[in-house]
């Protein structure tokens, strides 16, 4: 039953506390528009996302509305495209990018993820066309976001990938320059990339998903804050555990709400909501601030991946019980770009990029929309895609690498992108080479705990 009490704290969560749905992500499987010609791929996949998700953008506003709940982006997911356009062979693929940015425009969605490849055990022709062409792609178009997964922890690390995104992330840099280099804030690597992740720029529709599904993304940082407030100094780490599963479990049922309106009103299966805590850069909304609610006197000091190790377990504990199928990634994001809280620790000095390598042992996603000198070498580049990729595969969880060489920019400089990418000051990198490293290429073997059969 739903009482006076629990309206009134929804209302104040929404109001006061930044709490709102993040996403209505609309998947798409684009796999019956395959073709060996481009441009009759291309005019089926244009016919198929603007009549699958014709009604998406009107749905989502609607159920916001009526209920008063904030939808801030409806987005749209589809097969990854070198999949999708593996019959075509080794051609250009920047077409299909100028399709699907054409077909997110015409339905009015803010992104549109699934240029994207699997490339953890090796290449087929297709990745290899559309690893190529990510830069230009991506630097020609505005709501096209790509992801490539280059590991799983059932088959290890394909080294010779995590080599060649560094390249494609350099050149991608450079090709949108004249932005902060914002091109690669759309560009994810990927270990354990999963098929139901409704936020970008990691989305993409799996071969496993039905023809269309609806996933959800909540986010609500600032309620967990405010909840944690309330209980003062004198309540210890179990106590505030339980209050954030208790606020975990409240938010996940308003997602689980959304998805379910969204799905019926669209008539298209209700997936998955994702329990993620994702910040944003306005004040009152930062994973950081709720770390040092729970005691650090800025997040980075010692004692914040233990924190952070805690409030992801939390969130995922109370969310579960809150909705019939719950997948994506689900946990606590850490984007620097996207967070108040933790660009001022890097401003203020304790958070480093070791320290954030640490931290993304124990929460969702990876290294996220973290800005780099813009010098940087590729293979540095390569380097950190490793070591983080690897934390994801020794792990068996999902993790990921979003970082930006900022062109023309040093260490101490910061980038501007807006909304809700925010800012990201540029953080110093480690000068030693991993040259010889990164060159080797091969495939770092999985780990024996993956032999599981």
């Amino acid at each position: 039953m739903i009482n006076t009490k629990d309206i009134l704290e929804t209302i104040n969560m929404i109001e006061e506390e930044h709490f709102d749905i993040r996403t209505i992500t609309l998947g798409i499987s684009l796999l019956d528009c395959a073709s060996e010609d481009m441009r009759r791929l291309c005019a089926r996949v244009y016919d198929k996302i603007t009549s699958s998700a014709r009604d998406l953008v009107r749905v989502g506003e609607d159920i916001s509305q009526e209920f008063g709940i904030p939808i801030i982006n409806k987005r749209i997911a589809v097969t990854p495209a070198a999949l999708v356009a593996a019959g075509c062979g080794r051609t250009d693929f920047v077409p299909l990018a100028r399709t699907l940015d054409k077909a997110a425009k015409e339905v009015g969605v803010n992104f549109i993820g699934g240029y994207s490849a699997l490339v953890h055990k090796g290449y087929t022709d297709a990745d290899r066309a559309l690893l190529d062409s990510i830069p230009e792609a991506l630097a020609v178009t505005e709501r096209v976001c790509s992801s490539v997964n280059v590991a799983t922890s059932k088959s290890g690390v394909n080294m010779d990938a995590v080599a060649d995104m560094g390249r494609q992330i350099k050149r991608l840099s450079e090709l949108t320059a004249a932005d902060d280099s914002i091109g690669c804030a759309k560009l994810v690597v990927f270990a354990n990339a999963v098929e139901d992740n409704p936020f970008m720029a990691g989305a993409f529709h799996g071969v496993g998903e039905p023809e269309t599904v609806i996933n959800v993304g909540i986010s609500g940082p600032g309620v967990v804050q405010a909840a944690l407030r309330r209980q003062g100094e004198e309540a210890n780490l179990t106590q505030l555990a339980e209050t954030i599963k208790r606020t975990a479990f409240k938010i996940t049922r308003v997602g689980q709400l959304v998805a379910s309106e969204a799905s019926q009103r669209l008539r298209i299966p209700f997936g998955i909501v994702d329990l993620s805590l994702a910040p944003t850069p306005e004040i009152g909304d930062s994973v950081a601030r709720i770390l040092e609610t729970l005691g650090l006197e800025s997040c980075g000091a010692h004692g914040s991946t233990a924190a952070l190790a805690l409030l992801n377990d939390a969130v995922k504990k109370g969310g579960v019980m809150a909705s019939s199928h719950v997948g994506g990634l689900s946990g606590a994001f850490i984007p620097v770009s996207e967070d108040e809280g933790m660009i001022a620790a890097i401003r203020g000095g304790s958070l480093s990029l070791d320290k954030l390598e640490a931290m993304t042992a124990v929460c969702s996603v990876g290294l996220d929309m973290i800005a780099i000198p813009g010098d940087t070498p590729a293979e540095v580049i390569s380097a950190i895609i490793a070591d983080e990729i690897s934390i994801g595969v020794a792990n068996t969880k999902t993790t990921a690498v979003r970082v930006i060489p900022a062109a023309g920019k040093q260490a101490g400089d910061s980038v501007f992108f807006g909304g809700l990418l925010g800012e990201a000051p540029v953080i110093a990198v480690n000068p030693a080479s991993p040259l010889l490293f990164i060159k080797r290429g091969g495939r770092i073997p999985a780990p024996i705990h993956s032999l599981k059969n």
